[in-house]
């Protein structure tokens, strides 16, 4: 990752919007790297464990972002009930707010269920810290981070 374009974009997040704010692309604004987010959900995804690619043709705006998805109907679902199928953290790295080290992009590549909802990760290494470790516990850790975060 170029950590000057990583600096950059964080210092053009006001305080007051970190909540808000989506993991998004550094040369546009497509959400998580423009995977459709409500196929995640979906049990065959799940189980092959692979992403599906959103297409331009389906695009919803949401959060200052462009989500792409791979049909009208799951452009639909999203814009019924965007906190359903949004990942934790709005897809920054999970992992990353759990070990302190900020809003961390993800490309919706490295991702996982933890309980009912989802999450990404910069890469595999931090999955597998949290398949493998208390997840639990990581992810009262990133909540925490994600508190300060939106209240700093």
């Amino acid at each position: 990752m170029n950590k000057t374009l990583f600096a950059v974009a964080m210092l053009t997040i006001t305080a007051n919007s970190w909540a808000q704010v989506v993991s998004k692309s550094y040369w546009g604004d497509k959400a998580i790297g423009s995977h459709d987010t409500v196929a995640y959900h979906d049990k065959a995804v799940i189980a092959a464990h692979k992403e599906v690619k959103g297409d331009e043709r389906f695009i919803v705006k949401y959060s200052g972002a462009n989500w792409y998805f791979a049909s009208q109907e799951s452009a639909n679902k999203f814009k019924q009930d965007p906190s359903k199928y949004k990942p934790m953290f709005n897809g920054y790295c999970a992992n990353a707010l759990s070990l302190g080290e900020g809003l961390v992009p993800t490309d919706g590549t490295v991702w996982e269920f933890f309980g009912d909802q989802l999450y990404l990760f910069y890469a595999q290494g931090g999955r597998l810290r949290w398949l493998q470790g208390d997840w639990q516990s990581y992810r009262l850790q990133a909540d925490k981070a994600w508190l300060a975060l939106k209240d700093g």
